[in-house]
């Protein structure tokens, strides 16, 4: 996925906007999993949420660029 969004009339990177979603939605993901006490079951929280912002920053860069197409 090469190249730029622009929205608003200003050009941002595709990394920069699918970053911004992708935190956005880990953010999401974790309140959820620390509200159900799904935390108990994992070895290192932070390990944990840098992982899953890695694996959804990926999904989210693959599908937007399959959507793009």
């Amino acid at each position: 996925m090469i190249g730029e969004n622009e929205i608003a009339g200003v050009f941002l990177p595709a990394a920069l906007v699918t970053g911004v979603v992708a935190l956005v939605t880990a953010l999401i993901l974790r309140r959820v999993l620390r509200a159900h006490g799904a935390y108990a079951f994992v070895w290192h929280a932070g390990l944990f949420d840098v992982a899953s912002l890695a694996v959804i920053w990926s999904l989210v860069a693959y599908f937007s660029s399959t959507f793009n197409q």
